[in-house]
């Protein structure tokens, strides 16, 4: 079973930067790809940002594009989100998770059931 463990959240100043961090453990970790999504109160789970374990291809949301960068240390089993110019609206718990086998990716990529493992969460908050 694959854990996966969110950390880096906290209080920042709109205009600020965060970088959250998502490691995995547990059985060897080779994912096809890993994302992060985010869900604000009261709302639905949305879909952040993905990259491929292997290739290193990434793909954003456009609400995030521009302003938020994701990357892998694969020798690490971390997954990160480098958030910069955050806004209020990017408040929310952000969730990783790690999708284990090609499954239509590409069309598939920001559904939330593609995928099968996820973390705890963790809360970012962007206020002043």
């Amino acid at each position: 079973q694959v854990q996966l463990v969110e950390s880096g959240g906290g209080l920042v100043q709109p205009g600020g930067s965060l970088r959250l961090s998502c490691a995995a453990s547990g059985r060897t970790f080779s994912p096809y790809a890993m994302a992060w999504f985010r869900q604000a109160p009261g709302k639905a789970r949305e879909f952040v940002a993905t990259i491929t374990w292997s290739s290193g291809s990434t793909f954003y949301a456009d609400s995030v594009k521009g302003r938020f960068t994701i990357s892998r240390d694969n020798a690490k089993n971390t997954v990160y989100l480098q958030m910069n110019s955050l806004k209020p609206e990017d408040t929310a718990v952000y969730y990783c998770a790690a999708m284990e086998r090609q499954n239509n990716y590409i069309t598939n990529y920001a559904r939330r059931g593609a995928y099968d493992n996820w973390g705890q969460g963790t809360q970012v908050t962007v206020s002043s």
